[in-house]
């Protein structure tokens, strides 16, 4: 098994990219501490851990908080013993994100807090636990809209995304030499709730859809695999890299097929 001894934390597990990370995480060896604000759904994340032979604990967390953050990660050492990989994943996209004229200071600030400050705030405390393990694996949830401009405007999501981008790189060059990497995990669209609820029409899906050159969106499956690697010791000569695994559609984004 690929993480067999390993401890992982994985934020955003009740549903989406996370849950399926976290299951995938638990079948490959890691025990796992998911982590999600909405507790009916990271409880449940955690009976299908342990239906499928695995181990894993909740902990309830508003990752926009410093305490709550804190929290997790001493939720992790606390259940088992020691943290070994780091996935900074919640995220939202809210419905009334667009342009600049259009979107709120309210839903700007939101989406930052959430998006952005969440990840600040999960290497605050999660690189010191990593640090305790002898180092390990930290993985950010960025987008491929931190490269380009989304058809659909989403600012505050893209602005946040790209902050994830560079964060991360900047992490990966200050912790290189404690044996802690840090990468960025790009998706592009996805087949999840999240991204669902915001490309809520027909139109919005097509306009989203029709720059991706294989046809679909993905599957939070797939980035779950992309994940494993970067946990694994697989990628252990990856530090400060993004790795997009977005159905080709940085490649060709402004060409319609």
């Amino acid at each position: 098994m690929r993480l067999a001894g390993k401890v992982a934390l994985v934020t955003g597990a009740g549903s989406g990219i996370g849950r399926a990370t976290a299951l995938l995480f638990a079948r490959e060896g890691a025990k796992v501490l998911v982590v999600d604000v909405n507790t009916a759904a990271g409880k449940e994340t955690v009976e299908q851990i342990a239906a499928a032979g695995g181990q894993g604990a909740f902990a309830h967390a508003d990752v926009s908080k410093a305490a709550d953050c804190a929290a997790m990660v001493q939720a992790a050492e606390t259940n088992f013993g020691k943290l070994n990989v780091l996935f900074n994943n919640a995220g939202i996209s809210h419905a009334d994100d667009d342009d600049a004229v259009k979107t709120s200071e309210e839903v700007w600030d939101l989406t930052m807090a959430i998006n952005l400050k969440s990840v600040f705030l999960g290497c605050k405390y999660g690189i010191p636990a990593l640090r305790r393990a002898g180092g390990g694996s930290v993985i950010n949830t960025a987008s491929f809209v931190a490269h380009l401009g989304a058809a659909t405007p989403q600012l505050a999501y893209t602005a946040s995304k790209g902050g994830v981008l560079a964060m991360s790189r900047e992490l990966a060059a200050v912790h290189a030499r404690e044996n802690i990497r840090v990468n960025a995990l790009s998706p592009g669209p996805l087949r999840t709730e999240l991204l669902m609820k915001y490309l809520n029409t027909d139109e919005k899906k097509q306009r989203r859809l029709v720059h991706v050159p294989m046809g679909r969106f993905g599957e939070a499956q797939e980035i779950a695999q992309a994940a494993l690697f970067l946990a694994s010791d697989e990628s252990s000569f990856m530090t400060g890299s993004e790795f997009l695994v977005d159905g080709g559609i940085t490649a060709a984004y402004t060409t319609p097929l």
